[in-house]
């Protein structure tokens, strides 16, 4: 009988719809062990920053010397768009910011675009707005580049 019970057990952690992540969070207590707070002082710094600028990038490394390609790419496209005197993080300084962001927004990969208070998206969500025009349309509509402005950076070929 110990061994029919021993069978199941084993059975049933190797069939495909265990999942021991699964297992550890449907425990409350277990959930809030894994989960992160993100503190209230680094809270209120990104609060603080994202409300003071109408363009905020947090990314790896700076606008001049970007240390990753997706946060590159988005630096090359804020310029191709017009965007002059963005306010950017660099999240490899700061250990507590380069988790933090990601709490803050949900978002798990930086970088990470605000404008006007508002998360856009990462790399891959700034790309796609570029292409289909939705980026130079938020940033005219948002004033951070004059309507004309916007239409020439769009029509301009890129780098």
């Amino acid at each position: 009988m110990a061994f029919n019970l021993l069978r199941t057990s084993t059975r049933s952690l190797l069939s495909p719809s265990f999942s021991p992540l699964r297992v550890a969070l449907s425990s409350p207590s277990a959930s809030q062990i894994l989960l992160r707070q993100l503190s209230s002082e680094a809270r209120s710094k990104i609060d603080g920053a994202i409300k003071a600028n109408d363009v905020v990038l947090f990314m790896k490394g700076t606008p001049d010397l970007p240390q990753c390609g997706f946060s590159r790419a988005v630096c090359q496209i804020l310029e191709v768009q017009g965007v002059e005197g963005f306010k950017s993080f660099n999240c490899l300084e700061d250990a507590e910011l380069r988790e933090g962001i990601k709490e803050y927004s949900s978002w798990p990969t930086i970088p990470q675009l605000y404008v006007k208070g508002e998360f856009i998206g990462g790399c891959d969500i700034v790309l796609s707005m570029h292409q289909d025009g939705q980026l130079e349309k938020l940033f005219a509509d948002e004033g951070i580049v004059a309507p004309e402005q916007a239409a020439a950076a769009a029509a301009a070929p890129e780098k």
